[in-house]
């Protein structure tokens, strides 16, 4: 088999060295051409064991390390992302397939949430109780939990590592974390840039393999003491269940479905276009995407039309060529559940306003579909479609579009647009998501906290938060001999 020469060798990171790893490998296939672009290896026991053992090695020399050492490291190693980003989007691109656009925005916001927390760790601040007695001192201190292990999802190859990886350093954790063999590269290069900039080998540990045989593995080890999962439900559960037979703490973001209200005094046409871009980035494969629309019953049908409108002005294609707006989907097998989906809402009297289809090209294309008059009973609004598919649906007042909201267990994100100003002040609390962007889908930077309640999860990643789960508190108490 010929490989593309510049697609960059895939191995594992296990004690500060790259391996070929003593396990099988698999290939990873470029969605928008089906071609295979390189092998990515699985770690076999022996590599996992050693990948434990050199986590609880290097857990005990980097919580040692001072956290302005601990900063310069990571703040190095983001520089070193930084000067090979269009690189790394690249690669970025051809394994995820989104346009290259939104790889680099990807990757920009991956570099500067490492630079952030490299920040807060020298943050990490305990306090000082005041004492019942003259010759007492209590202190309460925060320290790292201990070594981590962490899964991350496919659908955004830099942010759901870094997320992980960053805190985890900047507490003063080791990391062991599997990423995803379908978008191994963008791993592979964060893990390579900590190791050019001095980190100590086993801090930071990078394997792939069967997500089932890593997770049982790693997870029924006693040495790792915390789980950080991005991923499905019913595999968080999965985890969560594995995790508890040795006590591991647990931090899982179990992805949504989020509802976006719209209520009859906005601008339509504004609104429309925000909806369009928000909803078909990454072709919908993204854990925050708006994917229950909910529309006030007087602009119900001008919405529709607006956003049908920029729905089909899309330009589809390989996200490395100019203008693409909207990628391929990750696999083949996601195609045929995007047709399930659209297939069980017609038969329920939803109609297909604009796609509704594959795409007769080479790749994994579906086209951006929207539907209106979805029932609330069509499979698409009660599970996450993680697709480029939009349906639409009729409320009526605030009560009734809160009802619709909340009648979910997911509980990731929700959006609400409208410019009224009660309404403004009931929807925040009023909706039961753990991010609620209120006339706007940009809800997440690296200073604020990313997570859900209920069906989508808990622990939050991302903000003061995203450190604290990855530190313990203790109580010292100081008394003179």
């Amino acid at each position: 088999m010929t490989l593309p020469s510049d697609y960059p060798r895939l191995q594992l990171f296990v004690a500060g060295e790259w391996r070929e790893g003593s396990g099988e490998r698999e290939p990873v296939i470029e969605p928008a051409t089906g071609e295979i672009l390189g092998e990515v290896p699985h770690a076999s026991s022996a590599d996992l064991d050693e990948a434990l053992a050199a986590s609880l090695a290097g857990f005990a020399l980097w919580k040692r390390t001072a956290p302005f050492e601990r900063q310069r490291i990571l703040a190095d190693a983001a520089d070193r992302l930084e000067a090979r980003l269009d690189e790394h989007a690249v690669n970025l691109t051809r394994e995820m397939g989104k346009p290259l656009a939104e790889s680099r925005l990807e990757l920009g916001a991956a570099i500067g949430t490492l630079r952030w927390f490299g920040e807060e760790g020298k943050r990490a601040y305990g306090r000082l109780v005041p004492s019942r007695q003259s010759d007492l001192r209590q202190l309460v201190v925060k320290e790292p939990v201990g070594p981590v292990v962490a899964f991350t999802a496919w659908n955004f190859p830099a942010i759901n590592v870094m997320r992980k990886v960053a805190a985890a350093l900047a507490a003063g954790c080791s990391i062991t974390i599997k990423a995803s063999e379908e978008t191994p590269a963008t791993a592979v290069a964060i893990a390579r840039a900590f190791q050019e900039a001095g980190l100590p080998g086993g801090v930071l540990n990078a394997v792939f393999g069967v997500p089932d045989t890593i997770s049982r593995h790693l997870l029924g080890s006693p040495v790792a003491r915390k789980l950080s999962f991005t991923g499905s439900a019913p595999v968080g559960i999965h985890l969560q269940k594995l995790a508890a037979e040795t006590l591991k703490r647990t931090t899982l973001e179990l992805g949504g479905h989020a509802p976006v209200l719209i209520f009859d005094d906005v601008d339509i046409e504004r609104v429309a276009r925000a909806a369009v871009a928000s909803k078909f980035r990454n072709a919908g494969q993204v854990c925050v995407s708006p994917t229950r629309f909910y529309v006030q019953e007087g602009v119900y049908d001008a919405f529709i039309d607006a956003f049908a409108e920029g729905t089909r002005a899309m330009k589809i294609g390989d996200g490395l060529e100019d203008g693409v707006e909207m990628g391929p989907l990750i696999a083949e097998r996601r195609l045929p559940i995007m047709e399930r989906l659209v297939e069980d809402a017609t038969s329920r009297g939803a109609s297909v306003v604009c796609g509704g289809e594959r795409l007769d090209r080479v790749g994994t294309f579906y086209a951006p579909t929207v539907l209106r008059d979805v029932d609330d009973a069509s499979s698409i609004m009660n599970d996450e479609p993680f697709g480029p598919l939009a349906p639409i649906a009729p409320f009526g007042d605030l009560e009734d579009g809160l009802e619709k909201a909340n009648r979910l267990a997911a509980g990731l994100s929700a959006y609400a647009f409208t410019r009224d100003a009660a309404r403004i002040q009931a929807l925040g609390p009023g909706i039961d998501a753990g991010m609620v962007g209120v006339n706007s889908f940009q809800i997440h930077v690296p200073e604020t906290p990313f997570g859900g309640v209920d069906g989508s999860g808990y622990g939050s990643e991302g903000s003061v938060e995203g450190l604290e789960v990855y530190l313990r508190t203790k109580l010292i108490t100081e008394t003179a001999p």
